[in-house]
């Protein structure tokens, strides 16, 4: 392993020539993604912004619920929630006021991969901002008031989602389509499970899995791509050690049946269902013809035909919308609504006959051209923002798609046909077996 400071004297001394700001193309890509593994393992992705004097940092670690012993579910997003609260540098209070006395803000979030962290800034506070987050990570003391601190504000969330009938669908649905399986685990986790984590598991459990090995960076905004690279290098390129390897995931329950569960919450005015059903991992070559079909279900428009039918159309629903959600691992596919009590059982029946309709029948050409301008319209959009472009480089990377494939998207979504749509729709969404959740009023 070369020295670091070797390692960041070259980054800065060997400037990457950038194309004239006028020519470059506005879709990132391998010309202007500059994309560097420090010694330790982390990766670091920059790609420069001139067009506001600010700068976005976005990255996670490889650490998530997977990880998390089953009998203290919730480990993980409560040390996530406790990285703030206080390090051998600064206490909670100087945290809060060194951020936001120049207007920044630093941010942290588990979830089942991975724990991921977020700033924004301006980037002549850049230096500041990145020794927070640097010590944050690498230096917390989870002071033994702010755990308790932390834990009635995790108790008040479990108890808020407790009230909630769109909470209580989501989290009824999980259970229903994973079982024990790791992947069903609830991020917050159960009142029996807050209430038996102690300050020792907090440490424990960052100790073993708070390592740089496998750490994304991504840096957008207002800096020059090689500085923002040295910079991270600097903050974290002496940071060692290695977590243990995650064990493979058992193999999923199969869903060969109708599976339904009714969570009963009289005093409510509004009933929230789920619909779904397993879908393919993100890589998956079904992926890309299941996002197309998604959209024509219950996406474009004012929520696709789940939105034109059920909630404009029959006027049965608050809302009703579809959602693909694909991970390394299988993820699901999902037809959401929330509607009036007397309502529920018409809603699911519409819900199903336009999953029937879109197995059944081709897209017309004019509904999927219009499909496919959203898509390919709607990311340019999200690049208009540091933050977008952040969140795009972290998902290029974590999802192992290429520097090139933002570059390379609308060429994918405008191969794809109406027969790809059908067949997604006929392999993946078999109305003879989903799972279904609803939490609501009798």
């Amino acid at each position: 392993m070369r020295d670091l400071q070797s390692v960041v004297a070259g980054m800065i001394r060997t400037p990457r020539r950038s194309a004239p700001k006028a020519l470059q193309p506005t879709l990132p890509g391998p010309h202007d993604i500059l994309r560097q593994t420090l010694p330790n393992g982390i990766t670091v992705l920059a790609r420069e912004n001139w067009s506001a004097p600010s700068v976005v940092i976005e990255g996670y670690l490889l650490v998530g619920n997977l990880d998390e012993p089953e009998h203290l579910t919730g480990l993980t997003s409560y040390t996530a929630g406790m990285l703030s609260r206080g390090t051998r540098r600064r206490s909670f209070a100087e945290i809060s006021e060194t951020v936001e006395a120049v207007g920044a803000s630093i941010g942290f979030a588990a979830d089942r991969h991975t724990t991921s962290f977020s700033t924004k800034s301006l980037a002549e506070d850049i230096d500041l901002v990145l020794d927070v987050l640097a010590d944050e990570l690498r230096n917390p003391v989870f002071p033994a008031d702010h755990v308790e601190k932390v834990r009635g504000l995790r108790m008040t969330a479990i108890a808020e989602r407790e009230n909630d009938t769109r909470q209580m669908a989501s989290l009824t649905f999980r259970e229903l389509m994973f079982g024990a399986h790791p992947l069903g685990r609830n991020l917050l986790g159960t009142r029996q499970t807050n209430a038996a984590i102690r300050r020792d598991d907090l440490v424990q459990f960052y100790e073993t899995f708070y390592r740089p090995q496998g750490m994304v960076i991504a840096v957008v905004g207002a800096l020059p791509a090689e500085e923002a690279v040295a910079k991270v290098a600097a903050a974290f390129g002496d940071w060692s050690g290695e977590r243990p390897p995650r064990p493979p995931l058992p193999p999923l329950p199969e869903l060969d049946t109708v599976r339904e569960r009714r969570v009963l919450m009289p005093d409510k005015s509004q009933s929230d269902l789920i619909i779904g059903w397993p879908a393919m991992p993100r890589l998956h070559p079904d992926f890309d013809r299941a996002r197309l079909a998604n959209t024509v279900l219950g996406v474009f428009g004012m929520m696709g035909r789940l939105g034109t039918n059920v909630r404009e159309r029959q006027g049965m629903a608050y809302y009703a919308y579809s959602q693909l959600a694909s991970n390394k691992q299988a993820g699901m596919w999902l037809a959401i609504a929330g509607v009036n009590p007397a309502n529920v059982a018409r809603a699911i029946a519409a819900i199903i006959e336009e999953v029937q309709r879109l197995a059944d029948e081709r897209v017309p050409q004019e509904e999927l051209d219009d499909c496919k301008r959203y898509l390919t319209g709607s990311l340019p959009l999200q690049m208009e923002t540091n933050d977008g472009v952040a969140s795009i480089l972290v998902d290029i990377e974590w999802n192992e798609l290429g520097l090139d494939y933002v570059q390379r998207y609308v060429d994918i979504i405008n191969s794809l046909t109406a027969d790809d749509v059908q067949a997604a729709a006929q392999k993946y969404l078999a109305t003879g077996k989903y799972a279904l959740a609803v939490a609501g009023p009798a």
